[in-house]
């Protein structure tokens, strides 16, 4: 499984980024599931969205309406659209894939694979 993110930039509050995320070698016997979580230096990552081949998504409580994940099955892209960011929202963003079977935020140890991230910073 290889990822690359890409898209993080600096912003003030309110404002948006789209993060991507090139993907390769993420699917077995047809099915994946991707998704970003992040991770401020010091503290636990938190899983923040994540999409499954069916099409299913899910979200942290932090972020639902304002984040929204999707992904470009011919161009093997994942995007992480970022709107109406918060201070809280800086932290390195990390693409993740994951077992199918465990395709939720609320799994723990979600993002068994994870690029090298990318940093958003949102000032006040």
């Amino acid at each position: 499984v290889q990822l690359a993110e890409s898209g993080g930039d600096s912003v003030q509050a309110g404002g948006s980024l789209r993060l991507s995320c090139l993907a390769s070698g993420y699917t077995h016997d047809g099915q994946y599931c991707l998704g970003w979580f992040r991770q401020v230096p010091g503290k636990e990552r938190q899983p923040v969205a994540s999409i499954h081949s069916d099409g299913k998504t899910t979200y942290a409580d932090s972020v639902q309406g304002r984040f929204t994940i999707s992904h470009d099955n011919a161009k093997n892209t994942l995007y992480l659209q970022m709107n109406t960011l918060k201070p809280a929202d800086t932290a390195i963003y990390y693409c993740a894939a994951e077992s199918p079977t465990y395709c939720s935020v609320t799994y723990p140890q979600f993002g068994t694979y994870y690029g090298r991230g990318t940093q958003v910073t949102v000032s006040s």
